[in-house]
C-alpha cells in the first residue's frame, strides 16, 4: 500500500546516510551511489538478495518522514523482524502497465486531473512522477488465425475494434510526463519488459541504483528472472505509485530454494515450474518472497529462470527471485543491451554486493526449512484441467482425465454419469465427417506468456513440427491452432532455424504479437463444432501453453482446460484429445501407414539448445526494439489534441469518466457502521477475478451486452470487457457476470443472485442496481482465496460501482486484498476453523458490523451481528496502519488526492 511522501525523488530533506554515498567510474564516467557495505554492518552478509534490494531504498530515500532511519535498521535486522509482521516503505523505480489495465488507470488520472481542478488545485500535480511503460498488448484476437498473413489481418481488425481506447492512450502519452507507450503489434509485456524496458539498474539526476518494478499484471514477476524486483499490484495502487507514493508492506519472509542437478533431455521450463509450483503451493508461501539458490541454477538458462519466476502468482508468492549473476550479463548482451551499459550494471552490482556467486557457497540467510529439487527428477507433465497448479504427469494423464470425469464438479471434477462417458458426437466439417467426445482438444494455443520467453520451449515446438511434418502426421482442421508470439524477435528466430512453415502446415499461424487465447481473446469455435459440443454437453478441451487456464476464460464452452510446454501444446494438437496415454498408443501414423508415437518426434532439449545458439543473435533485438520509438504506422496516424484536461465524449462506449472523484470532498466523511447488510452473493472457494470481472466476450443477453445494445453497439462489435475496461458503466455491469460463477444463492451455475427482499431471482447488476437504489447496503460471502488470479483492480472496482461495502471470506489472494482496500471496501476473515457454512449462514440474513471511526485498529476483531440472532467473529484484513487512513478516506486515490490538493 502506499505512504504519502516527497515529490522529488531523492528527497528535498537531508538524507541521515549521505557518508555512505560513494563514487564510481565506468568507462570515464563517474555516478554516484548509495552503498551497503558502507553502512559496515555484518548482517548485510546474510540478507538474501532480495532484501538487500528493499534495503537499498529504503537507504538512498531515507528522508526521517516517508522512510526512517527506523525503517532501515527494520530491513537490516530482518532475520528477526521477518517473522513479526513489521510494516516497512518501499518506493518502486518505475511502474509498468499493459493495456487493459492501463487504460483505466490512465482514465482514473485523468478523472483525477478533473477533480484537482474542482477542488481547487493544480492539475499538473496529476503527472507520473517515475517511469511509467505501458504495452498495449491484450487485442490479439484468434479469429482470423486460419487466414493466410493473419497477423496483418488481426493488427487491422484490432486497430479497428479499439480505436478509441488507442486514441485515448495516445492523448495520454502527450497529456502526462514520464509516459512511454509501447504501440500495438510489438509483443506482450512481460516478454518486452524483459527483452528491451528492464533497466537493471537504473541511473538518474546522476545517482544508480537498482532497478525495481511493480506492474498491472500479476505476471510482472517474470522481471524477476532476470534480477529485478518486482511483482504485480492493482491498478489503484499502481497510480499512487506513479504520483511519487511509497509502497507500505509488510517486511516479507523469504523462502529459499536450492536448485541441483540438471534437467532430463526430455523435459522443458514448463515442466520445470509446474513442480516448482506444486511443491510451492504445498508449503504455503502467500505473501513471501521465494529466492532461489544452488548449482542447479546455473544450469539453467535465464529465460528458464524467467518462466519460473512468471509462475509466481500461481504458486502464491509474491516473487519468485532469482539474483543477478553471470548469466543476467551475457542475457543483457544477446539481447542488444548497449556494451557500455551492461558494463555500468556489472560494475554497480559487483561493488553493491548485488552480483551472486553460485559456487562461492556463500549463502545467505532464509526463512524456516529451504526447500530441495533434483532438476534430474523433473517429469514431462501439464496442468489443469481448471487451476494452473494442479500438476498432472504425462505419463499419468489418461488415468487422471478419467478421474476428472466421474469426480464431483470441482477443480479435478466434471461430474459425467458413467453411462454418459462414451458419448459421441458426429459432425460434418469442410465436406468431412468426425467426431468429438468428452476431451477431444478444439483448442491448442501457443500463448505469449509463462513460455514465449523462452526460446528453447518456443523452438522445440517447432522441431516437434517439423518431425510431424516429414512422419506425415497432420492436426485435424476444425481444432483451433493458434500462435500469438511474446516478441517479434520469436517470428525472427523461428524463420532463423527454419521451423516456421512447419508450424504453417499443422495451423499454428501467428495470429499477433500479444496477450491472446488465455486472455478469452480465443474468438468463436467453427459453428459445426460449437453445435457438436452443445448437442452432447461435452467437456471439450483446450491446451495451452499460457498460464491462465481458468474455467471459462479460455472459452465458455471449453470446460476443459490444460496448461502444457509448447511442444506439448503441438503434439494434443495432433492427437486430438487429452484422453491419451503416450507412451502406449500412437499419435498418429506415418506415410507408410505405419505408427507413430510421440517419443518419435519429441526433440531432445539439447537439440532444441544447439538450435537457439545458432539463430538467436543480438541484432534481432536491436533491429526489432529499435522500431518501438518510431512507432507502427497505423499508430503514428492516430492524431489527438494535446490538452492537459481530457475532453470526455459522452458518447463513447469505450472512454468514460468514472464517478470514483466526481463527489470527492477535500476531507474525508467519518467512518460508518455497516448496517444490516443484505448478502448480495455467498460464494465458496477459489474464486478468481475472472469470476468476479471477467476479461472475455460479452454475451448478448447480458447486462453489458443490454446496455451497449441500447446504444446502438451492435453484437460484432461488443468486443471483450477487458477492451471495455475505460468505461465504468460496462464494467460494473460485468461485475460478477462470470457464466461459471457458482453463487450458493441460486441453484444454477451462472451470473445470478437472489434479491433478498423480495426473494427474486435476478441478474447480479440488476440486484445490486435495485439495492443501491432502495438505499441498502451489501456484502459478499466468499471461502479461501478469494481474488485468485489476475491482478485485476476491476474486481475491487466493479464491486464498488455495485455498492458492495464488506467481503468477508474465508482467506484472500495478495493483490486483490489490497485492491479492496484501495476501493474502500473492508477486507474480513473468519477465524480459523470457521466459514459461513460452518456458522450455518445462508446469505439470505441482513448483516450489522459496528466498524466506526474509534475502533478502526490493526487487528481488529468485529462481532458481525445477523437478522436472525447469530453472531460470529471476523478479523479486519486492514493490515497496516497506512491502509487503515486510505479506510477511512474511502480509498488509495481519493487519500493520495487530498495530500496533493493540499500539498
Amino acid at each position: 500500500m502506499i505512504r504519502f511522501t516527497s515529490r522529488f525523488r531523492f528527497g528535498a530533506r537531508a538524507n541521515p546516510y549521505i557518508k555512505a554515498q560513494k563514487t564510481l567510474k565506468v568507462d570515464g564516467k563517474e555516478y554516484k551511489f548509495f552503498s551497503l557495505p558502507a553502512l559496515g554492518d555484518s548482517k548485510l552478509n546474510h540478507l538474501p538478495y532480495s532484501i538487500r534490494v528493499l534495503l537499498e531504498s529504503a537507504v538512498r530515500n531515507c528522508d526521517e518522514f516517508a522512510v526512517t532511519q527506523k525503517d532501515v535498521q527494520n530491513i537490516l535486522n530482518w532475520e528477526t523482524n521477518a517473522p513479526k509482521q513489521i510494516e516497512i516503505p518501499f518506493k518502486p523505480a518505475r511502474v509498468i502497465l499493459q493495456d487493459f489495465t492501463g487504460v483505466p488507470a490512465v482514465v482514473d488520472l485523468a478523472a483525477m486531473r478533473d477533480a484537482m481542478k474542482r477542488l481547487g488545485g493544480d492539475p499538473q500535480k496529476i503527472n507520473p512522477l517515475c517511469p511509467v511503460d505501458l504495452v498495449i498488448d491484450h487485442s490479439v484476437q484468434a479469429d482470423v488465425s486460419r487466414v493466410p498473413r493473419a497477423y496483418e489481418e488481426n493488427e487491422k481488425i484490432e486497430f479497428s475494434r479499439n480505436y478509441e481506447r488507442f486514441e485515448f492512450l495516445k492523448w495520454g502519452s502527450t497529456a502526462f510526463k514520464n509516459f512511454l507507450i509501447v504501440p500495438p503489434g510489438s509483443g506482450i509485456v512481460h516478454q518486452v519488459n524483459l527483452e528491451y524496458l528492464a533497466r537493471v539498474v537504473m541511473e538518474e539526476q546522476g545517482y544508480l541504483f537498482p532497478d525495481s518494478v511493480v506492474g498491472t499484471d500479476s505476471h510482472t514477476t517474470m522481471i524477476n528472472g532476470l534480477g529485478v524486483t518486482g511483482w504485480g499490484v492493482g491498478g489503484i495502487e499502481a497510480e499512487a505509485v506513479m504520483l511519487g507514493q511509497t509502497i507500505s508492506m509488510v517486511l516479507p519472509e523469504v523462502v529459499g530454494f536450492r536448485l541441483h542437478g540438471k534437467l532430463p533431455s526430455n523435459v522443458t521450463a514448463t515442466d520445470l515450474v509446474l513442480t516448482c509450483t506444486q511443491m510451492l503451493r504445498k508449503r504455503g508461501v502467500v505473501g513471501k518472497f521465494v529466492e532461489f539458490f544452488g548449482p542447479g541454477v546455473e544450469t539453467l538458462s535465464l529465460a528458464d529462470r524467467a518462466t519460473i519466476a512468471n509462475m509466481a502468482p500461481e504458486y502464491g508468492a509474491t516473487m519468485g527471485y532469482f539474483p543477478i549473476d553471470h548469466k543476467t550479463i551475457d542475457y543483457l548482451n544477446l539481447t542488444g543491451r548497449p556494451e557500455t551499459k551492461v558494463r555500468q550494471i556489472e560494475a554497480y552490482l559487483r561493488e553493491q554486493g548485488l552480483f551472486r556467486d553460485y559456487k562461492s557457497g556463500n549463502d545467505p540467510h532464509f526463512s524456516g526449512e529451504v526447500l530441495d529439487l533434483d532438476l534430474a527428477s523433473v517429469q514431462p507433465s501439464l496442468s489443469g484441467p481448471k487451476r494452473p497448479h494442479d500438476r498432472v504427469p504425462l505419463a499419468e494423464m489418461k488415468k487422471d482425465w478419467a478421474s476428472c470425469l466421474n469426480n464431483k464438479v470441482g477443480f479435478k471434477g466434471f461430474g459425467i454419469p458413467q453411462e454418459k462417458q462414451a458419448d459421441v458426437a458426429e459432425f460434418t466439417y469442410q465436406g468431412q465427417k468426425y467426431s468429438l467426445q468428452h476431451g477431444s482438444v478444439v483448442i491448442a494455443a501457443i500463448t505469449s506468456c509463462t513460455n514465449t520467453s523462452n526460446p528453447e520451449s518456443m523452438i522445440g515446438a517447432g522441431l516437434l513440427a517439423k518431425n510431424a511434418i516429414e512422419k506425415g502426421l497432420k492436426v485435424k482442421p476444425y481444432i483451433k491452432t493458434t500462435l500469438s508470439p511474446g516478441s517479434n524477435v520469436v517470428t525472427k528466430y523461428f524463420e532463423e532455424s527454419g521451423v516456421s512453415k512447419y508450424l504453417d502446415q499443422l495451423g499454428f499461424t501467428t495470429a499477433g504479437y500479444g496477450c491472446m487465447t488465455c486472455i478469452g481473446n480465443t474468438g468463436e469455435l467453427d459453428n459445426e463444432v460449437a453445435e457438436a459440443i452443445k448437442n452432447k454437453d461435452l467437456v471439450a478441451a483446450a491446451v495451452l501453453s499460457g498460464n491462465r487456464n481458468f474455467e471459462a476464460r479460455i472459452h465458455q464452452q471449453v470446460r476443459a482446460n490444460y496448461l502444457a510446454s509448447p511442444p506439448l501444446v503441438v503434439a494434443y494438437a495432433l492427437a486430438g484429445t487429452v484422453n491419451i496415454d503416450f507412451d502406449t498408443t500412437p499419435i498418429g501414423t506415418d506415410k507408410n501407414g505405419k505408427p507413430v508415437f510421440l517419443k518419435d518426434i519429441w526433440p531432445s532439449r539439447e537439440q532444441s539448445s544447439k538450435a537457439v545458439e545458432q539463430a538467436l543473435k543480438p541484432q534481432m533485438f536491436r533491429d526489432i526494439y529499435s522500431r518501438i520509438a518510431q512507432g507502427t504506422e497505423r499508430w503514428n496516424q492516430l492524431k489527438v489534441n494535446k490538452t492537459d484536461l481530457y475532453q470526455w465524449k459522452p458518447e463513447s462506449t469505450y472512454i468514460h469518466n468514472p464517478p470514483f472523484f466526481q463527489t470527492t470532498e477535500l476531507n474525508p466523511k467519518q467512518v460508518q457502521p455497516i448496517k444490516n447488510a443484505y448478502c448480495l452473493l455467498n460464494l465458496g472457494d477459489f474464486i478468481t477475478t475472472d469470476h468476479i470481472s471477467p476479461a472475455g466476450s460479452i454475451a448478448e443477453n447480458s447486462p453489458a451486452g443490454r446496455y451497449l445494445k441500447s446504444k446502438g453497439v451492435a453484437k460484432k462489435d461488443f468486443n471483450t470487457y477487458g477492451a471495455r475496461r475505460g468505461n465504468d458503466e460496462i464494467m460494473a455491469r460485468g461485475t460478477f457476470a462470470n457464466t461459471r460463477i457458482i453463487n450458493k444463492l441460486v441453484s444454477k451455475v451462472g451470473p445470478q443472485t437472489v434479491y433478498v427482499p423480495t426473494g427474486e431471482v435476478m441478474d447480479v447488476f440488476d440486484a445490486a442496481d435495485k439495492h443501491m437504489k432502495e438505499g441498502n447496503q451489501t456484502i459478499v460471502l466468499a471461502g479461501q482465496e478469494y481474488g485468485s488470479g489476475s491482478s485485476r483492480d476491476w474486481a475491487a472496482k466493479g464491486p464498488y460501482l455495485q455498492g458492495v461495502k464488506c467481503v468477508i471470506a474465508q482467506s484472500f489472494e495478495r493483490i486483490h486484498r489490497s485492491n479492496l482496500v484501495g476501493m474502500g471496501i473492508l477486507p474480513l476473515e473468519f477465524l480459523k476453523g470457521e466459514s459461513a457454512d460452518t456458522l450455518g449462514l445462508t446469505g439470505k440474513e441482513q448483516f450489522t458490523i459496528n466498524v466506526n471511526e474509534s475502533n478502526l485498529t490493526l487487528g481488529q476483531t468485529y462481532t458481525v451481528e445477523t437478522s436472525t440472532g447469530k453472531k460470529f467473529q471476523a478479523k479486519s484484513r486492514l493490515d497496516t496502519e497506512v491502509e487503515i487512513e486510505y479506510y477511512k478516506h474511502g480509498g488509495i486515490l481519493q487519500y493520495v488526492l487530498r495530500k496533493l490538493v493540499k500539498a
